[in-house]
């Protein structure tokens, strides 16, 4: 199949939209599109139900839907476009708008590393043996998530991106911190760029042969938007030769595969797609974050699961929404997101068992939720991290003020006295 996508600009050029979906159904894609990023491409087109389009769980994940804007940033939006405003005017409004939407969830923006002074401004390290990279030609992807909480990157606003060229520096932050086992990878979608380009990054950090690094990950969606990328494209064979050469130099590479829903395994070619990355000796581990509309129900999880180990994948996540975007849209509260994982976690065996969640990555690091217990007749969440800014964080359970609407971190308090045990560390950090 042959690639192709669709913008702002030119959904309503898609025989399907234009057959099912209602004048004004386009309009409320137009005026959410219009804030936060929109793109399509004909695999998922093909994949979605169009006699239900509204209750299909790929074209939520991909078609902006008009509750991801609060009732007044709709109305705002939509007044300028009815009118026929000028660009400049509504880009001014939609910028303005974005910025209410945290678009830096978890401090990212503090996570930046530096050598001799100079920033690594497409790089992050937050957790001690883990480092982020973003290389500059993968900020983009072969089609966006309406959740996505690196939308940002997306919409052309600079200072909110991540994103660097150049990797001498990358190697050189790597030689100076022995305790960076783990690369990973991200974007946007590394797996965007051809099979040369990205071997353009990868080929000199495996000819570096640091001694500390171990593991290379690769994050994508590809699998789920354009599993076609290891399949049929052009490169497929270059890229996963690439692929079993990191194998074969001795690495770990985990390729982090994100999947929202079953359906997004189903077919031919997205099973083609698992097995030939399978054949070069990586590891493909999954993760999605709850996201109300779409999964947020214990059976869809325990089939996703299911079916992934069947295809010979590892389960790994579950996230909570990111307080970022349209989470008040995507969200799930705290208690609701345990018990999903908990109803699914029951009904799979343990083979499946090796997913973590459900975990909000916050400021502080990725903060698991292990329940809702009581304590003298007092309700209390119940948490610990699989993560921490500080690793000696990780694995500590702590208990927190039972708030049935919370769906963040920030939305709770602690269970007892003023401050949770991390928080005075957290400030020195």
């Amino acid at each position: 199949m042959r690639y192709r996508s669709y913008n702002l600009h030119t959904f309503r050029k898609i025989p399907e939209v234009q057959k099912h979906l209602s004048p004004e159904e386009q309009f409320e894609i137009e005026v959410v599109g219009t804030v936060l990023p929109f793109k399509v491409n004909n695999y998922l087109i093909e994949r979605i139900d169009w006699k239900n389009p509204k209750e299909d769980p790929i074209f939520r994940l991909a078609f902006p839907q008009r509750e991801m804007l609060r009732p007044n940033h709709f109305e705002e939006v939509a007044t300028l476009l009815k009118r026929g405003a000028p660009k400049s005017e509504i880009k001014k409004v939609a910028n303005r708008i974005r910025k209410k939407l945290n678009p830096h969830p978890a401090g990212q923006e503090h996570n930046i590393p530096e050598v001799d002074g100079q920033k690594l401004v497409g790089a992050q390290h937050k957790y001690r043996e883990t480092l982020l990279f973003f290389p500059k030609q993968g900020q983009t992807c072969h089609a966006y998530c309406t959740f996505c909480f690196r939308w940002p990157q997306f919409v052309g606003i600079d200072q909110l991106k991540f994103a660097m060229k150049e990797v001498e520096l990358l190697i050189e932050y790597l030689r100076r911190h022995p305790e960076i086992t783990d690369l990973l990878f991200t974007g946007g979608d590394p797996m965007i760029m051809g099979a040369k380009l990205l071997r353009a990054y990868i080929e000199p950090i495996l000819e570096e042969n640091l001694p500390n690094l171990q593991t290379i990950r690769i994050g994508s969606k590809a699998l789920a938007f354009w599993p076609y990328r290891f399949v049929e494209d052009s490169d497929s064979e270059e890229l996963l030769g690439l692929f079993r050469e990191i194998v074969e130099r001795g690495y770990h590479l985990a390729f982090m595969a994100h999947y929202n829903h079953p359906k997004e395994m189903e077919g031919e070619v997205a099973e083609k797609a698992i097995e030939n990355i399978r054949k070069t000796g990586a590891v493909i581990r999954t993760q999605s974050p709850l996201l109300a509309h779409i999964n947020d129900a214990p059976e869809i999880w325990a089939e996703m699961w299911q079916r992934q180990v069947k295809l010979g994948m590892v389960p790994y996540y579950m996230f909570v929404a990111r307080d970022t975007g349209a989470q008040h849209y995507f969200g799930v509260p705290l208690e609701r997101a345990w018990e999903i994982f908990r109803d699914a976690y029951k009904q799979v065996s343990g083979l499946a068992r090796t997913v973590k969640g459900p975990s909000m990555s916050a400021i502080p690091g990725k903060v698991r939720i292990l329940g809702v217990t009581e304590i003298g007749g007092e309700k209390y969440f119940l948490l610990d991290f699989l993560q921490g800014r500080k690793p000696d964080w990780v694995g500590r359970p702590f208990l927190a003020k039972y708030n049935p609407k919370a769906l963040w971190l920030d939305d709770l308090k602690p269970a007892f006295g003023e401050r949770f045990f991390f928080e005075e560390e957290l400030e020195q950090l």
